[in-house]
């Protein structure tokens, strides 16, 4: 039981970046956004609620003001945290189960599959994502939460899914996949128990990269006024206080939170993504020592030229013995 659990843990810890200032400030920022977004809503107002007074800069009785309706600031960022999150979790979860079904299957099985769903990636690879979300968003009247998240991971899957089939391919001529070919395992039991589980990181680094560019989509969407109707998010607060003009009147209490929050939530996802890569890719792990090491180099390199003088023949001299250095 003891050596089960171990074995358990050790796994865990592979798939798992180890811990550094960059990931810990990632961590620190998304999960302290995460649990305003779960618990601030019980500690505030109706955001609907119209009753305060109309444009109040931050105070005592609204910490963060109100809005042009008496809308309370506060009570809405936090319920368009909800929203926000909802929508950038969903996004990013359609997207990487399409990268699996289309990368994965197409990388390992070969063949005329790979041909087919290298084709559909391709396609949706090259349509531009943005004007696509738009004129998709445009044309549905009642856009709720779930449809927007649905648009925007069925346009953001097909990079993924492109490096998900490179891996797959490598994967697929490794000894233990072999190994499990000849002994008649099924294709679904190894692509999930020998593919799946060294794709871990990799998996985790894109779901990340996907809930921000879902998060990042929704507000431009509805900063257009495509995003989700009857719905708070940071991106509707964004709209209605361009609609309400808090630019020109001065209310930097109305759009300065929720345009701080989406960078703060994109600033840690993408500290945290960039631990994971750096736990992928040996290279980038690797690169901060390498450079200690070149400035450490450099450093003696200046110490030993300004101890030593160099004759007109290159020979290096002795400043206080006055005699060549061998």
């Amino acid at each position: 039981m003891a050596t089960r659990e171990g074995t358990r843990r050790k796994t865990i810890a592979a798939v798992l970046p180890p811990a550094s200032p960059k990931l810990i400030v990632g961590l620190v920022l998304t999960f302290g956004i995460v649990l305003f977004g779960l618990i601030g809503p019980f500690f505030v107002q109706d955001p609907k609620f119209s009753g305060n007074p109309a444009m109040m800069p931050p105070g005592p009785d609204h910490l963060l003001g109100t809005t042009q309706l008496g809308y309370d600031v506060l009570a809405q960022l936090a319920y368009g945290a909800r929203g926000s999150l909802m929508v950038g979790i969903i996004a990013g979860v359609i997207a990487v189960v399409l990268s699996l079904a289309f990368g994965i299957i197409a990388g390992y099985v070969g063949g005329w599959t790979d041909e087919v769903l290298s084709l559909v990636t391709n396609i949706m690879l090259v349509i531009p994502g943005l004007p696509l979300i738009i004129v998709i968003a445009s044309y549905v009247p009642s856009r709720t939460l779930l449809l927007v998240a649905l648009v925007l991971g069925l346009t953001g899957w097909a990079g993924s899914a492109v490096v998900l089939r490179s891996q797959a391919k490598s994967l697929r001529s490794r000894d233990y996949v072999a190994a499990a070919r000849v002994a008649g395992e099924k294709t679904w039991r190894i692509i999930l128990v020998e593919i799946l589980p060294n794709l871990l990181p990799l998996l985790s680094a894109q779901f990340l990269f996907a809930v921000i560019l879902g998060i990042l989509g929704e507000a431009g969407l509805s900063y257009l006024g495509l995003g989700p109707v009857g719905s708070i998010t940071w991106g509707t607060m964004l709209n209605e206080a361009q609609l309400g003009t808090a630019l020109s009147s001065g209310a930097w209490w109305w759009f300065v939170p929720p345009g701080a929050l989406i960078a703060l939530l994109g600033c840690g996802l993408s500290l945290i993504n960039f631990s994971i890569d750096e736990y992928i890719n040996p290279r980038l792990r690797l690169a901060p020592a390498a450079q200690r090491s070149m400035r450490k180099a450099r450093k003696a390199g200046r110490q030993v030229t300004s101890k030593h003088t160099v004759d007109a023949d290159g020979v290096i001299l002795d400043d206080e013995k006055k005699k060549v250095v061998v």
